[in-house]
């Protein structure tokens, strides 16, 4: 999730959100997540699929790389 300005009431999902899974619009099990501030991205850990994904912050994003 992101909030913006502090706002806790009003978020939107910027990664997953499409249940679990091992497609590359899944998370299953994420444990960590950092901001690449050079790429605009999130890498985040998932543990059960045993991968790292990067996700683009960008709007229209659907899926991670």
């Amino acid at each position: 999730m992101q909030w913006k300005n502090g706002d806790t009431t009003n978020g939107h999902v910027v990664a997953g959100g499409n249940g679990q899974g091992d497609g590359l619009n899944q998370l299953y099990g994420p444990t960590d997540v950092l901001i690449d501030r050079e790429t605009d991205s999130l890498i985040i850990c998932d543990r059960d699929n045993q991968r790292v994904v990067r996700w683009s912050r960008r709007s229209g994003t659907t899926q991670g790389e």
